[in-house]
């Protein structure tokens, strides 16, 4: 990992190595952090952030389920984003800002400060070179999403993501590119930190939020370019079989972008490759950063 030298950390633009916390900061103990994933693209126009207030709007969504008092505005947070990718220079990159419950007092409920950063990083393509071109292969998970009214799906927050991390390292562990989990109902939910897209005859299907998943905002301009674009969209409870019966299958998310699935559980999905529905899907998301679709939305914010 090559680090960046600059990070925003609590207000202020800091050399990596001084965004510090203490050990005992109530976020390591007890997973009391929120966050986001966000992308910064070239485009014609220069370089712009994708949904930026968006992601913070949610971040601050996330900390108020979890109860979380916020010391910075959706705006004081937005512009650290560009504050800390201006810093280094950079205009592709991925963004991470997080809030977390500091050092403070001890104890489950204890009141802490919160503490707040803002890092970014070249990531890439996520699951690997080559995956949005070729796919990958994916198993279903043995560990199942979080049952309804135990931990909120709708959060992005830091603890949830034990689930997250339990699915992916098994795939890993397995040969496979990436997890799948189920919901605790037995039906689909979405991958270890991706959303879900089945293609039967022209038409997208995905999971809907009541399956224990987050819902995406990648998964929302998907939705919305392809209803844009004339395909059906339809958001409905899916068993697991149908991963194996779809004509095509991918994962989207901010860091996963949109991933076609070549085969799941060793079985072929459709023909074995990205297929026309899904190229045309990543045709019409990467085309909002070359200029060939048309941002109507306003989902891009600029950087300067």
């Amino acid at each position: 990992m090559n680090y960046p030298e600059w990070i925003w950390h609590n207000g202020a633009i800091k050399h990596w190595a001084e965004a510090t916390t203490h050990v005992m900061s109530h976020a390591l103990h007890y997973g009391s952090s929120v966050f986001e994933g966000i992308r910064s693209y070239d485009t014609p126009n220069g370089p712009m952030i994708f949904r930026l207030s968006e992601h913070n709007t949610r971040l601050f969504a996330s900390a108020k389920i979890y109860d979380m008092p916020m010391p910075y505005t959706v705006e004081q947070v937005n512009q650290a984003c560009r504050d800390v990718l201006k810093a280094n220079n950079y205009t592709t990159d991925y963004l991470r800002p997080v809030a977390y419950r500091g050092l403070g007092g001890f104890g489950l409920s204890a009141d802490t400060p919160t503490d707040m950063a803002v890092a970014t990083w070249k990531m890439g393509q996520y699951l690997g070179a080559s995956v949005l071109e070729q796919g990958i292969d994916a198993c279903v998970s043995s560990w199942q999403r979080f049952a309804p009214n135990t931990i909120p799906a709708g959060a992005k927050a830091g603890g949830n993501y034990l689930s997250g991390q339990l699915v992916a390292r098994e795939a890993r562990r397995l040969g496979f590119g990436e997890g799948i989990a189920l919901a605790s109902t037995g039906l689909l939910s979405e991958g270890a930190g991706e959303n879900l897209f089945l293609i039967f005859d022209g038409a997208l299907h995905t999971t809907p939020v009541s399956a224990a998943l987050l819902n995406g905002i990648t998964r929302n301009t998907i939705i919305t370019l392809a209803r844009d674009a004339g395909y059906t969209v339809v958001e409905r409870d899916l068993p697991r079989e149908y991963l194996y019966l779809c004509d095509e299958l991918f994962m989207c998310g901010t860091a996963a972008e949109i991933t076609p699935i070549r085969s799941v559980d060793g079985r072929q999905v459709g023909a074995g490759k990205p297929g026309p529905v899904t190229q045309r899907m990543q045709e019409l998301f990467f085309g909002l950063f070359s200029g060939k679709t048309p941002d109507k939305y306003g989902w891009l914010e600029r950087v300067d």
